[in-house]
């Protein structure tokens, strides 16, 4: 739990304990609201979260009233050229390991004991995970293809 205090500081509930006793006011056993409005002092609410989008970072900015409670501000930030590479990489990297997997899964299908009606489907498949880093919309817009059945 946060709190904000009359002169604007927010902390957590042991700071503001802390806070209090240090500047000569009481202790109590435990936090309530009627507590807090003696001390002159509010409950900070946690506000919703913005919503980034690809290449935006979400980070704390403060607090805010509405209608006479405090909550989290929450604001977002355009990433430098620099974060979205590594954005564009990490995303790259987690789409390959997906597609690496699904060839490991499908493994089985090219063995030299398959039928070629089971293994030339399969085939065809894994061919396309194998094109997935070369569609337009890599790393982030990936059509998968369709597991034979």
């Amino acid at each position: 739990m946060e709190i904000r205090t009359q002169d604007g500081l927010v902390m957590t509930e042991s700071e503001f304990r802390s806070y209090i006793k240090a500047n000569g006011g009481p202790t109590w056993d435990q936090t309530t609201l009627e507590i807090l409005a003696q001390l002159g002092a509010d409950v900070v609410l946690d506000g919703p979260q913005a919503i980034p989008s690809r290449y935006q970072t979400v980070y704390r900015d403060g607090v805010e009233q509405i209608n006479g409670q405090w909550f989290t501000k929450w604001s977002v930030a355009e990433m430098d050229d620099e974060a979205k590479a590594a954005a564009d990489a990490q995303q790259a990297e987690a789409v390959r390991s997906g597609r690496n997997n699904l060839l490991k899964d499908s493994d089985w299908s090219q063995g030299k004991d398959i039928p070629d009606a089971v293994s030339q489907p399969w085939a065809v498949y894994r061919q396309a995970l194998r094109d997935v880093p070369s569609q337009v919309g890599f790393p982030w817009d990936v059509q998968w293809p369709a597991q034979p059945e």
